[in-house]
């Protein structure tokens, strides 16, 4: 869009003064690593404990420009060993490129229930961003807030009235927090930003640009644009693609957010979140389970009490007896029915090329096995639709996405 008001082909709805903007139609590729060199230059400060960390970042700031071309983003958490490091003031600078509203962060809640009522309020107002800051523990995966991250629109009832709604989840989402990170099924829906200043004290250190984000929205039409002529630049080039690891359910952000930059050679922004699958508590006790499970019944049949008492006394299996406590341990013992529950919320999920599987038979009570997993490859295919083409190579920032009015 490169003008303001209603766009019939986008659907989205445009306000904004186009003549703050100077996006080339078909930048070059010196273009593009000029607006990289821009944007790079104001995160010069920001002490990122690794290159992809910096990479991150970047794309958080491309996803910022584009979020109302995107049905569906991941969700950006910024990340430290201790206060003062810049967590909060990074999701300033990234939500300057999203609006030019100062932020409302907010924290972050403790249940499910609280965290739909306070999204289905959130998204009535059509944010364009929604922020939990100062995070006191791990981002759990309510069910509502994985909902959002992964679907282009929830619904709800409002709160005091009797009526539903059916609301556009387009806004871009933020956290921050010391020592907390994604857990469990937020690991693949969240790209964590870690910060590293190396000092004792982060607070004390003194910077060269202090009013960083005042300077940002003071001429925010120049960082904008420099966003979206990446991601022009990207599309006109032909949309090269770079051999990555998909990002499943985020196809179009990767072409838009994530490929620009590795076609740039910036280094791969989602590294984050694979290391964090990678390191999922819940991984690793399946992973151990599963060897025991072998070790003891190999590619047989058996239930979870003929676990329980063949690997109670034998000090051969020892290994699958202490996860076996590890994961439904009760007053000493271990709990079938918490244990058999476990077993079947990760049924199918591959670990080391194994997974549990239900055996055939009549018996009355379940029986599993482990099965062996021949490793595939991969490939995305994601493409994209033309009018996200439009959208997210000219669309502003200053857009708010409205489908279907």
């Amino acid at each position: 869009m490169t003008a303001a008001g209603y766009d019939a082909a986008t659907g989205m709805f445009g306000v904004f003064n186009a003549r703050k903007f100077s996006i080339p139609d078909k930048p070059s590729v010196a273009d593009a690593k000029a607006a990289l060199a821009l944007l790079k230059d104001l995160l010069a400060e920001f002490s990122f404990a690794s290159a992809s960390d910096l990479a991150a970042a970047l794309s958080a700031l491309l996803s910022a420009a584009v979020r109302p071309s995107l049905a569906h983003a991941p969700m950006f958490h910024v990340r430290a060993h201790m206060v003062g490091s810049g967590k909060s003031y990074l999701c300033e600078l990234i939500t300057a490129f999203a609006t030019p509203q100062r932020g409302t962060p907010t924290t972050f809640p403790a249940d499910d229930e609280e965290c739909r009522k306070l999204l289905l309020a959130e998204f009535l107002r059509a944010p364009a961003v929604i922020e939990f800051d100062n995070l006191t523990g791990d981002l759990v995966p309510h069910k509502s807030l994985c909902t959002a991250l992964t679907s282009e629109h929830m619904s709800g009832r409002i709160l005091g009235v009797s009526k539903t709604a059916t609301v556009s989840t387009r806004a871009l989402f933020l956290s921050s927090g010391n020592n907390v990170g994604p857990v469990q099924d937020m690991t693949r829906r969240v790209i964590t930003i870690h910060l590293d200043p190396g000092y004792e004290v982060p607070a004390a250190r003194t910077f060269k640009r202090p009013e960083l984000v005042r300077d940002v929205l003071r001429d925010r039409g120049r960082y904008v644009a420099a966003a979206l002529t990446i991601v022009r630049a990207w599309i006109v080039a032909g949309r090269p693609k770079a051999e990555c690891r998909s990002m499943a359910g985020y196809g179009d952000w990767s072409d838009l957010c994530r490929q620009p930059l590795l076609w740039l050679g910036v280094a791969d922004p989602t590294e984050s979140v694979f290391a964090a699958i990678a390191e999922d508590p819940d991984r690793e006790t399946l992973g151990r389970l599963l060897a025991g499970w072998e070790s003891l019944f190999g590619k047989g049949s058996a239930m979870v009490r003929d676990a329980i008492r063949q690997s109670a006394f034998n000090d051969a299996h020892a290994e699958l007896r202490e996860v076996l406590h590890d994961i439904a341990a009760e007053r000493g013992e271990i709990n079938r029915r918490k244990l058999g529950w476990w077993m079947k919320r990760h049924a199918g999920r591959i670990v080391d090329g194994r997974r549990f599987v239900r055996a055939g038979g009549n018996r009355s009570a379940e029986s599993w096995q482990v099965e062996s997993v021949s490793p595939v490859s991969s490939v995305s295919v994601a493409p994209i639709a033309e009018s996200v083409n439009r959208a997210g190579g000219d669309a502003n920032a200053y857009a708010r996405a409205s489908r279907g009015g």
